[in-house]
């Protein structure tokens, strides 16, 4: 597992926003997408706010009707506020955002009748969800005009909606009748039109809205004919008094945003540090109270950027709580305040810069849920937001961090597609920039962080090529780099979480080098800091599973020294620390899949050195249940490799209690499973050389092994494996 130490990088942990599919039982994120030509751009954005602020009467809300419960708000809705793209393809996070609706809304005008667009995207739901229900709201030309000899150009419903999808989700030739609300017209008659199209997505009649909305206005006018004959004797007397009191008020709101920014910014940063996530919570929390009780249309573009900030704050607090899916909520909930800002004024640096931020967290999210689409449409979504900054001052360091940021992205999407070479090339690159900046700015907090963080990547890029000494030589650059600031109490946390990180990695390269004194020293210091960070905020699941992986790290290589005890109390508190985790949160696959692998193969491993042989294929059998599942949950290259390495689990299992058959089966299976397309790198290259050597294939297993010693890869528990085959 790879951590960066930057959040606008991968693994630290668009449009307008990127949401979830429906779930296992059919809920959907969004109440409806409304779909339209940006010709329309005024009526969407008078629809969008009629929707999204209706409040159902309270005697309707929890009927029951063929829509399902009637809910007391029409939210949230779904619209893209971006320009079209350029491209032939809607984009992934479009897709997912209809995939994830209750209904479709479509603004028909001859405008959107020849947006491809807008058909694309009525395409795409009806396919999608052939029996959902799509509403055309007409706001120019006539229905079926195209049908009318001379009236063509009048055709206001794209051609997806006038024809009817069989179950299958295919199109066929029979004209489909959609259900229509008319917008034309003066106030009474749009007005009319909506409460059609809210009646026809809660499955109510219209006569029941209609009813109530008249009864309201009724009141509201009678409201207003009594209070304009006493308003008009007390008006001049209070004239003056309001005026006071607006003064005053406004003196109270500016002093109040005040604290807000204070919060949000000084105190943010020198809190942050110390990483407590309790009072970070407590900042943000605050901050989003004073915003709670304020009409979110009615804030002005400062208090409605505070407010993302807020909201991005507790987002990043959640997910370091390893609660995955209110992240989610609030970077989203972030985002669509930026992009509302950004659409604002497009060329604002602090807007470009914001906005992006929400759009790589977001993206995070999909990363650590195996939603490699959504993440990866993420990540050039946030470069060429990085583009578009720094062409706003080119000389600004901070723009071209974010440039430097979303490069950096790249390169990591090349790691781990298997591209090492490639990826190495592009944090070579990005090393040459950040120490450009450090050096022009030493004291700079975020420099240094950022040359610490690509030194990671680079490391792993170098270990993954096979080049170790180069990768082992990175590693001791960054520890020594963090070297001033792991024993400080007081300095920022999360130079002593990137060490976790950083001793684990050479650690695990200096023993594999050959050097196990100089490894397990490093591993056990890996191992101290993570629990200090531990036992300083045991909420942070960061911290929680970096601290993890380097007990397991340590264990197996405890084990490979024949150290029996110590490793078996390692992997019993990284054991503890990966349940909790999951328990937490089990959509982070991560914790779920290779967490829980690396807990029950160390388990196998103790019971195998203890001489407890049913114990292990215990252990072994739990590893293939839980990668089987894993793989019929969510089929990736990821998952094919845990089986084959649980197959190799149980051949060396079965090897070492005497069944030579059993083995020979379990080695066979191995070898089949083995991903066609998964990029060798040396811990991969020695798993193959013991598949081989189980099936026979020494010839072959032996090109391997040569392979491995030119690099220098002396693995302690490779060699075990192999002595223990006959090798």
């Amino acid at each position: 597992m790879t951590i960066l130490a930057r959040p606008s990088e991968w693994a630290r942990t668009g449009n307008t926003t990127a949401p979830s599919a429906p779930d296992a039982n059919g809920s959907h994120h969004y109440f409806a997408f409304l779909s339209y030509s940006h010709r329309n751009q005024a009526i969407a954005d008078w629809l969008h706010q009629a929707l999204e602020r209706f409040v159902v009467p309270s005697h309707l809300v929890g009927r029951i009707t063929d829509h399902g419960a009637v809910p007391r708000r029409l939210t949230p809705i779904f619209r893209d506020l971006n320009e079209l793209p350029a491209s032939n393809d809607l984009g992934a996070e479009i897709r997912s955002a209809i995939a994830a609706s209750r209904f479709l809304i479509v603004l028909c005008s001859p405008a959107a009748a020849r947006s491809r667009w807008t058909n694309a995207e009525i395409e795409a739901f009806k396919r999608a969800r052939p029996e959902g229900c799509v509403f055309a709201a007409i706001v120019d030309g006539e229905p079926f005009a195209s049908d009318l000899p001379g009236r063509e150009d009048e055709e206001c419903l794209p051609e997806a909606l006038r024809y009817k999808y069989d179950r299958r989700g295919r199109p066929t030739t029979h004209k489909a009748e959609p259900l229509a609300a008319d917008l034309r017209g003066n106030d009474d008659v749009r007005r009319l039109g909506f409460l059609k199209l809210v009646a026809g997505m809660l499955g109510l009649g219209l006569d029941e809205l209609v009813q109530r909305d008249t009864i309201r206005r009724q009141r509201r006018l009678a409201t207003v004919a009594g209070g304009s004959l006493v308003g008009m004797l007390i008006a001049t007397g209070l004239a003056i008094t309001a005026i006071q009191a607006r003064d005053a008020a406004q003196e109270q709101r500016r002093q109040a945003e005040g604290l807000v920014g204070f919060m949000l910014g000084d105190l943010k940063d020198k809190l942050e540090p110390i990483g407590r996530l309790d009072v970070l919570d407590a900042v943000g929390a605050k901050a989003l109270a004073y915003y709670e009780h304020q009409e979110k249309a009615a804030l002005s573009d400062a208090s409605l950027a505070q407010r993302s900030k807020a909201l991005t704050l507790m987002g990043q607090i959640a997910s370091e709580r390893g609660k995955v899916d209110s992240a989610l909520r609030l970077y989203r909930e972030a985002l669509e305040s930026t992009a509302e800002l950004l659409r604002r004024e497009p060329d604002d640096a602090q807007r470009l810069f914001d906005h992006a931020q929400n759009v790589f967290y977001v993206g995070d999210v999909a990363r650590q849920r195996g939603d490699t689409r959504t993440a990866e449409a993420s990540l050039h979504e946030y470069k060429r937001l990085a583009t578009k900054l720094i062409s706003t001052d080119p000389s600004n360091p901070e723009w071209q961090m974010e440039g430097i940021y979303a490069d950096t992205n790249m390169g990591i999407l090349l790691l781990e597609s298997g591209r090492y070479g490639e990826a190495a090339t592009v944090f070579e690159n990005s090393l040459a920039d950040r120490e450009k900046l450090a050096a022009n700015a030493p004291d700079d907090v975020q420099f240094r962080k950022a040359l610490i963080s690509v030194l990671a990547w680079l490391a792993e890029a170098r270990e993954k090529e096979g080049r170790l000494d180069d990768g082992l030589a990175q590693r001791e650059r960054q520890i020594s780099l963090l070297q001033p600031y792991i024993n400080d109490t007081k300095s920022d946390a999360q130079y002593r979480r990137e060490a976790v990180v950083a001793y684990r990695a050479a650690g695990r390269l200096n023993t594999v080098r050959g050097n196990p004194s100089r490894g397990l020293e490093q591993l056990r210091t890996a191992v101290r800091i993570g629990d200090e960070l531990i036992e300083a905020e045991p909420q942070n699941t960061d911290w929680a599973a970096m601290t993890a992986y380097a007990k397991f790290e340590l264990a197996r290589f405890e084990l490979a020294q024949l150290n029996i005890d110590p490793a078996a109390a390692l992997t019993r508190s990284g054991c503890d620390m990966a349940d909790r985790l999951v328990a937490k949160d089990s959509s982070v696959v991560d914790w779920r899949l290779d967490l829980r692998s690396w807990c029950l193969q160390l388990k196998a491993r103790v019971a195998l050195a203890q001489g407890a042989i049913v114990e292990a294929e215990g252990w072994a059998d739990r590893l293939q249940q839980l990668v089987r599942a894993e793989a019929a949950r969510t089929p990736s290259a990821d998952a094919q490799l845990e089986l084959a390495n649980a197959q190799l689990l149980r051949g060396l299992v079965a090897h070492a209690a005497g069944s030579g058959a059993r083995a020979t089966d379990a080695f066979r299976n191995a070898a089949r499973l083995w991903p066609k397309q998964m990029p060798d790198r040396p811990p991969l290259l020695a798993r193959k050389v013991l598949i081989l050597s189980g099936i026979g294939q020494r010839d072959a297993a032996g090109a391997l092994a040569r392979q491995l010693a030119r690099m220098g890869y002396r693995d302690p528990t490779y060699l075990r494996d192999r002595a223990l085959l006959g090798s």
